[in-house]
C-alpha cells in the first residue's frame, strides 16, 4: 500500500493496523513497515481523537523541512550570479537555457560555502523556469577561442537595451541548408 499513499495516509493506515492488532501492535507494525514508532503513535492519537484538524493537507501548517533558500540565505542570488553569463535562449522566448552543467554549478556553490547537491540545483533552476537540458547549439563551433567572449558581449548588449527600454531582437543567422542561385531563381 505504501507507494499509493502519501505521508499522512501511510501514518493513518499503519496506526489503524496497530490498533487492530491490539497490545504490541505499534511495535509489530513499526518492524513490518519501517515507520518510526513515534509516527505510528501520532497516527493512533489522530484516529482516536476522530477529528481532522489539518483538513486535506498532509502536515500541519508550518510543519516540515524548511526550503533550502530559507535555510541558506543568499543561495538564490549566488546561483543567479553564477549562471548570469551562461544563459542562452531562442528567438521566441526570453533567455532561458543555462549552458553550465548542474554538477559544475553545484561545485562552484559549494566552494562559496553553500551546502547544495546537483539535484537541488536542478530543482532551483526549474523553479526559476530555466531549461535543465543540454542545448545542442552550445556544442557547435566551440573551437573558436572567442566564442564565450562573443556570447558575454551579446548578453551585456541585450541587458543594456532592455534596461534602457529598447527592444532586443534575437536573430539566428546560422545557415541550415545549401542555397544555390541560378539565373535569378534559388533552389535548395
Amino acid at each position: 500500500m505504501s507507494p499509493f499513499l502519501d505521508e499522512r495516509g501511510r501514518r493513518l493506515f499503519a496506526a489503524n493496523e496497530a490498533i487492530s492488532l491490539g497490545r504490541g501492535g505499534v511495535t509489530a507494525v513499526a518492524a513490518a513497515s519501517g515507520l518510526a514508532r513515534s509516527t505510528i503513535n501520532r497516527g493512533v492519537a489522530e484516529l482516536k481523537a476522530a477529528c481532522n484538524e489539518i483538513g486535506h493537507g498532509i502536515r500541519r501548517r508550518g510543519a516540515g523541512r524548511k526550503r533550502e533558500t530559507e535555510r541558506q540565505p543568499g543561495l538564490l542570488a549566488a546561483l543567479e550570479g553564477l549562471i548570469e553569463d551562461a544563459i542562452r535562449g531562442d528567438p521566441e522566448a526570453p533567455l532561458r537555457w543555462v549552458s553550465r552543467s548542474q554538477r559544475n554549478i553545484a561545485e562552484a556553490l559549494r566552494r562559496q560555502g553553500f551546502q547544495v547537491s546537483q539535484k537541488l540545483i536542478g530543482k532551483l533552476l526549474r523553479e526559476q523556469q530555466y531549461s535543465c537540458q543540454a542545448n545542442r547549439k552550445t556544442r557547435e563551433g566551440s573551437h573558436h577561442p572567442d566564442r564565450n567572449t562573443q556570447f558575454e558581449h551579446i548578453n551585456t548588449t541585450v541587458k543594456a537595451a532592455i534596461v534602457a527600454g529598447d527592444p532586443a531582437i534575437s536573430v539566428d543567422t546560422k545557415k541550415k541548408e545549401c542555397v544555390l542561385q541560378r539565373h535569378g531563381r534559388s533552389s535548395a
